[in-house]
């Protein structure tokens, strides 16, 4: 289960909503699995239906957090037009296997579709979320 506080959930949602029509990405850092630090970053794509890192960008980024004794609690991204789910290439670039992986859907301008899963092995495990004050 992915425990996040409404605080950083509605960053993740407003960093969405702000590039779409174009897919947002970006890391939530803390420690003992804890989400704590935003991190936005940019698509280094910018597209609609696709999101990378742009790896100076990470380089920067995952350096930072080693520094600060953090880890990627949650990495997230957005899709555009279609269900928070993870695509087959979402799939196969999930790298961090105690990462969270968050998909926020901005196809409805007015609803949040908002799930978290586990990314191990190629194997997909949607969890529940629990928004925290």
């Amino acid at each position: 289960m992915l425990q996040i506080s409404q605080e950083l959930a509605d960053k993740i949602v407003a960093h969405a909503r702000a590039d779409h029509p174009d897919e947002a990405c970006g890391v939530i850092a803390g420690r003992d699995g804890v989400p704590e630090r935003f991190i936005p970053m940019a698509n280094a794509e910018r597209s609609p239906t696709f999101y990378r890192f742009d790896s100076m960008e990470q380089f920067r980024v995952w350096r930072e957090m080693d520094d600060r004794d953090e880890e990627p609690v949650v990495i997230y991204h957005s899709h555009t037009a279609t269900e928070a789910y993870p695509s087959r290439t979402d799939i196969s670039y999930a790298s961090e296997p105690n990462a969270h992986y968050v998909l926020v859907s901005t196809r409805d301008e007015v609803e949040v579709e908002f799930r978290s899963y586990r990314i191990l092995d190629g194997v997909v495990t949607e969890e529940e979320v629990r928004f925290v004050p």
